[in-house]
């Protein structure tokens, strides 16, 4: 089973930007398609960006524009740009592979307010 560990949330202001990154035990490569999840205070977690093995990446349509996920060569970190932060985005963030392993990390909070 490979960790995954989340990083990069905090508080900003609508209209700003965060990068989240997802540090992998072992290449996410290996693992097939991964994604950036999130989860809303009273609400089900919900993917917001998924990449396949090959590089294709697909967005919820509440992020699309906005939200770009990658990975880095050495193919070991999922990063989640995120521009043009609203509140609606305040949520727990999570990465996991897609589909999503039984365990979780314990996310990055992101918070989006004034």
């Amino acid at each position: 089973q490979v960790q995954l560990v989340e990083s990069g949330g905090g508080l900003v202001q609508p209209g700003g930007s965060l990068r989240l990154s997802c540090a992998a035990s072992r290449s996410i490569f290996s693992i097939g398609a991964m994604g950036w999840f999130r989860q809303a205070p009273g609400k089900q977690r919900e993917r917001v960006a998924r990449m396949s093995q090959l590089g294709f990446s697909n967005y919820a349509d509440s992020v699309k524009g906005r939200f770009s996920i990658s990975g880095d060569i050495a193919g070991t970190t999922l990063y989640l740009q995120m521009n043009s932060l609203k509140p609606e985005d305040t949520a727990v963030y999570y990465c996991n592979a897609d589909p999503p392993f039984n365990s979780w990390g314990q996310g990055t909070q992101v918070t989006v307010s004034s």
